[in-house]
């Protein structure tokens, strides 16, 4: 599974503030420990950066290449930014993250990934919005993937799907959405890759509860063929399942999923962990910040 680390991002505090100053020395390395840790892609997330994001993708692309050799993910809204990076790139072709189902963002962006022969993230975000289920999400990638290729030429492996990871919290009947949308995806986009922004699964609960959400739900995203995710970069043990360290845990996952009998005595802490989680992530058991303990 290719992963992308996440953490150079705009709302980080630290690397937030290194952005806005043009302080190289954080962000490289940040960009250093990221690629130490295993990660395949390299997002570089400047948030809309409506004024200055020309400016500043041009000048943070050199910066972080300088220090990496692996692909980068060019992450803002900002289009004119997207084309700056794309410029100011000197090593690896970027991934674009992303590209809207909306008119005004394939009107821009797609034959700019065309002329540049650049990867890119679809994001299943139509002109409502959220889709509602699995096959307003299929209606949207068709879309997308039809003027990609049809239309632009563009290569289907360039094409990573991003169907909208969110809060488990707030919209679990979401996820099981993508789930079965996930099951529809080879049908729907042949030659494509899916991806997904894994922590958003854990936007909102408690921080020590995060890691746990986004390893289960990416032992349940891997099951259904996820080709990568954008990451922690820092969360080891999620690194190790997405390289297929812990298959007892994602046997035990699969088995919630399918509604197997589980010997819940039988288990270690962790496995329980797992377990009760994976339920929550599902649907088998309500949401609550205790939902560990209970």
């Amino acid at each position: 599974m290719k992963l992308i680390g996440e953490n150079l991002n705009i709302m980080s505090k630290k690397y937030g503030a290194a952005l806005k100053a043009k302080d190289a020395g954080p962000l490289q390395e940040l960009a250093i420990e990221q690629a130490k840790a295993g990660m395949d892609y390299i997002d570089l997330n400047i948030g809309p950066a409506g004024k200055t994001g020309e400016e500043l993708m041009t000048w943070l692309v050199p910066a972080i290449e300088a220090v990496v050799d692996i692909p980068l993910a060019l992450d803002t809204s900002n289009i004119k930014a997207m084309e700056a990076g794309l410029k100011a790139s000197r090593k690896n072709k970027p991934l674009l993250n992303s590209i809207m189902v909306r008119p005004e963002r394939m009107n821009a962006l797609l034959p700019l990934a065309a002329e540049h022969g650049a990867e890119f993230v679809g994001l299943l975000w139509g002109p409502e919005g959220m889709p509602r289920d699995e096959n307003e999400r299929g209606a949207l990638c068709a879309e997308l993937v039809f003027r990609a290729t049809e239309e632009f030429g563009i290569n289907p492996e360039h094409i990573y799907i991003d169907p909208i990871q969110t809060p488990v919290n707030v919209q679990q009947g979401q996820i099981m959405s993508v789930l079965e949308f996930m099951k529809m995806f080879e049908d729907i986009a042949p030659g494509c890759r899916s991806t997904i922004g894994l922590s958003n699964i854990s936007n909102g609960p408690p921080d020590h509860l995060r890691p746990i959400l986004n390893q289960v739900m990416l032992i349940i995203l891997k099951r259904h063929g996820l080709y990568s995710a954008i990451v922690d970069c820092f969360d080891t043990k999620l690194y190790a399942i997405a390289h297929g360290k812990h298959p007892e845990l994602e046997e035990l996952v699969h088995k919630v999923e399918d509604g197997t009998p589980i010997d819940m005595k039988a288990l270690s802490q962790e496995q329980v962990k797992f377990v009760k989680t994976a339920r929550v992530i599902l649907g088998h058991s309500l949401y609550s910040d205790s939902w560990l303990e209970i």
